[in-house]
């Protein structure tokens, strides 16, 4: 009866032995797995950081070309008025000088006619 009640606690000492050590290698693992967790949840941060970074930059660069599309359209602009305005100014100059010279020449109008 000694020896059964010896052999019963050595079962389960070793029983217990194996316990603790599947127990401890499960902790183990645990960690490793909460380790490797956080090093990829720091590393999707840096990430995250990165592409935020690029993203504010694209747009900041967007913003910049359409300033600058807006100042040459705008330039443009002034370019297509001050054309119009000098086409003006040549059809009055050129108006003026026809009249100019039928004034101080009356045969002169048959032959500004044509050659305009």
């Amino acid at each position: 009866m000694e020896k059964h009640a010896r052999d019963t606690e050595a079962r389960a000492q070793s029983l217990c032995t194996s316990a603790l050590e599947r127990l401890r290698l499960a902790e183990m693992r645990a960690e490793a797995a909460e380790r490797a967790q956080r090093e990829l949840i720091v590393t999707a941060e840096r990430k995250l950081q990165h592409a935020c970074r690029a993203l504010e930059q694209a747009q900041s660069f967007i913003e910049a070309q359409e300033d600058k599309l807006t100042a040459v359209e705008l330039r443009a602009e002034v370019a297509e008025a001050e054309a119009r305005q000098a086409k003006e100014v040549l059809a009055l100059v050129e108006e003026a000088i026809r009249k100019r010279l039928l004034c101080a020449n009356p045969d002169a109008d048959g032959r500004l006619t044509a050659v305009a």
